[in-house]
């Protein structure tokens, strides 16, 4: 039985700033079945426990779910067009190549996860967290952020081209050759990142990056402007 969330992942964070209120879980869960239900369009899918449960390449336009966990679960290629998930869990699930579009997480959580190539297109994350994940080669494009955290995560070559991700928080992720052209980053908070090689680094202004990961950016930005950085020993 799990415990009712108390709503937020705790007070604010060092900057300040109010982190991603967290998924309000019921005391309990019914365990979803043990072949996985149908996911039709627009079904509803409520308090379930997809525990285990082999979900691979199936389809779910239009489905709603709400409070549910998915705990070791395999959706790796799950099309979804539309779909929204409200105060779920995922936790050591395979979301590897997920194709979503116009789709919506609110108050979700995602722990230890690997989402390679998951592909969120012109969707909307509200009150969410990625904690030790993996998202390499993901897609967030044209994707609208609020409230969200990245931490610990894999999003080398990640692509927020387009995307909103005022208020977005990066935390000791790998983002080496992430894309951020024509992103929106007001606000946008990055520590302890590597930040090597990102593409679209003067969609950066209003972010706020750390001192350590500053000497790479630099590097970036300086090639991105024209700009040659002299080393001393060139002229020996």
């Amino acid at each position: 039985m799990a415990a009712r969330s108390s709503g937020r992942h705790g007070g604010r964070d060092g900057s300040g700033r109010r982190p991603p209120a967290a998924p309000r879980l019921p005391s309990a869960w019914a365990p979803a079945p043990a072949a996985g239900p149908a996911l039709a369009e627009e079904a509803d899918f409520h308090r379930l426990d997809f525990r285990d449960l082999e979900l691979a390449g199936r389809t779910a336009d239009g489905a709603a779910f709400e409070q549910c966990r998915f705990a070791g679960s395999d959706l790796s290629g799950v099309r979804l067009g539309g779909a929204i998930f409200t105060d779920c869990l995922f936790e050591n699930a395979n979301l590897a190549n997920v194709r979503a579009e116009r789709s919506a997480l609110n108050r979700v959580r995602v722990g230890t996860s690997r989402l390679t190539g998951v592909h969120w297109i012109n969707g909307s994350l509200r009150d969410v967290a990625f904690v030790e994940c993996r998202l390499d080669l993901s897609s967030f494009r044209f994707s609208r952020c609020a409230r969200v955290v990245f931490e610990g995560c894999n999003l080398t070559r990640a692509d927020f081209q387009n995307a909103d991700l005022s208020g977005t928080s990066f935390t000791r992720c790998d983002l080496t050759a992430a894309q951020f052209s024509q992103a929106t980053m007001a606000g946008a908070r990055f520590v302890n990142c590597t930040l090597a090689g990102i593409g679209g680094v003067t969609s950066l202004r209003g972010a706020t990056v750390a001192p350590q990961d500053l000497a790479a950016l630099s590097h970036t930005l300086a090639g991105a402007l024209g700009i040659r950085i002299e080393n001393p020993a060139d002229d020996d």
